[in-house]
């Protein structure tokens, strides 16, 4: 019976032992990246009111702070410019130490399977280059990737199991293939560490990325019953409206990052009028829960694929004008008529880092932006689409292009060509329609699967869009 009761006894001390050592979510771990030269926020816990000391290799004084009733703690971390690795130190007592930590510039990357899509690809759907990026992968280049576990939750959660990966052939064959791009492109241009976050899961809805409160208050034609009654709605219940707000993006707000890269919407296409809505709610969610209303937002217009709406792309489109600081990178031209992950990822990676470049880090040589119709009119038989776009405007020019169709009061479209306006090149004429007398109605690119003929003088596709003055 002692020697029973002994073993109780160490057991508890050494319950409570492990209870007084500092936690931290997983995302605070080694290799991890911080964002440079800002205060960012770490948290954890430890026993309630305990004193824990922050201590790192490129600080000269210590960070305290006391642990709450609750145990929780947080803290704000001065950091100075891009380098490493670095170690950083908590102690309440006992030390916890996280070891090669680079400082330098964090995006948070989120969405459905084309963003969760690795490097290494998925059974029968490659990455293009794949190989070369994995095979030559060098721990000494500074690009890191941390992958978050997918889980979803009824309930608001404190933490979701993420790692940090470094640049090794394993590291870069589990990250996302967007995010990946999107980081060595960033890093290739600024030289300094760059770290990815990545939490993401397919076939997923917007609302599956949403606050369950902000649902109910304004959009209340989603359903949450699913959290009320505890069971699944149906045969995927990772697409269920929260439940991956709880899981996944809750316990990660407020990780200091520069900004999101975000690729979703294919699940939302049989209503893109809602999406319209959900888009402009959900940023500013994101926004709301890091603290920052300027915080970055640049998202990926959809590839085609046979059985998207088109329509979602040109919601897409219109959404920038409802987003401040925002930016749209088109995939228009890299999509697979049979397969929905687009096997060209390092375009969308590079034109989304374009986009950050330009609109965060002071490069401002390209146009780095989809060019979007700003306005339409119809006069003697053409449409004249306005386009916000750089100064060198659209291409190409001198020569009619196909793609673009005109309709009349009776709503039937035909067949139109346009050419690109040689005053400026921001605007083109759709015309050389003979079917339609006076068109009312133009639109481009809003088949299932269309070829695109419109770009900005970089390269990067005009939108698809479409617009009717019907009475």
């Amino acid at each position: 019976m002692k020697r029973l009761v002994l073993v109780l006894s160490l057991l508890v001390m050494t319950i409570t032992l492990l209870d007084a050592k500092v936690v931290l979510p997983s995302v605070f771990s080694d290799n991890m990246v911080l964002q440079q030269q800002t205060d960012v926020a770490i948290w954890g816990k430890a026993e309630p009111g305990k004193k824990v000391t922050i201590s790192a290799s490129w600080m000269r004084s210590k960070v305290m702070v006391h642990a709450g009733d609750d145990g929780k703690w947080s803290a704000s971390v001065a950091t100075p410019s891009a380098g490493g690795p670095y170690e950083i130190t908590f102690n309440d007592g006992d030390r916890l130490t996280l070891n090669n930590v680079l400082i330098g510039e964090v995006w948070i990357c989120s969405g459905q399977s084309n963003m969760q899509m690795p490097m290494e690809g998925f059974q029968g759907q490659p990455v293009k280059d794949a190989a070369e990026y994995i095979m030559t992968a060098k721990s000494s280049v500074p690009v890191r990737s941390c992958n978050f576990v997918r889980t979803k939750s009824f309930d608001l959660m404190d933490d979701c199991e993420a790692k940090w990966y470094e640049h090794t052939p394993d590291g870069v064959a589990e990250a996302s293939a967007v995010a990946y791009f999107f980081a060595r492109r960033l890093h290739e241009v600024l030289d300094v560490p760059v770290g990815v976050i990545n939490l993401s899961w397919g076939s997923t809805p917007i609302e599956a990325w949403m606050d369950p409160k902000l649902l109910a208050k304004e959009f209340p034609q989603i359903s949450l019953t699913h959290l009320e009654t505890r069971q699944w709605p149906h045969k995927k219940p990772h697409q269920a409206a929260g439940v991956l707000y709880n899981a996944m993006l809750y316990p990660l707000a407020g990780y200091t990052a520069k900004g999101f890269i975000w690729y979703q919407g294919c699940s939302n296409g049989k209503d893109p009028q809602l999406y319209k809505k959900l888009q402009p709610a959900f940023v500013k969610m994101l926004r709301r829960d890091w603290g920052d209303d300027k915080m970055p937002f640049y998202y990926t217009q959809l590839a085609q694929y046979k059985t998207i709406n088109p329509e979602l792309r040109w919601v897409q489109a219109q959404n920038l004008a409802e987003i401040p600081y925002s930016g749209m990178a088109s995939a228009f031209d890299v999509g697979e008529y049979d397969c929905i992950h687009p096997a060209n990822k390092k375009v969308v990676g590079d034109r989304l880092a374009y986009i950050a470049l330009t609109k965060d880090y002071g490069y401002d040589r390209i146009d780095a932006c989809t060019p979007v119709p700003v306005n339409f009119e119809f006069s003697d038989g053409k449409a004249i689409v306005n386009f916000e776009v750089g100064k060198l405007g659209l291409s190409p020019r001198r020569v009619d292009i196909g793609g673009f169709e005109l309709a009349g009061e009776d709503g039937v479209f035909y067949p139109a060509k346009a050419r690109v306006a040689e005053d400026g090149g921001k605007y083109i004429k759709v015309y050389k329609c003979p079917e339609v007398k006076h068109p009312v109605a133009v639109r481009y690119g809003m088949e299932y699967w269309s070829i695109p003929t419109l770009f900005n003088c970089y390269g990067i596709p005009a939108s698809p869009f479409y617009f009717n003055n019907m009475k």
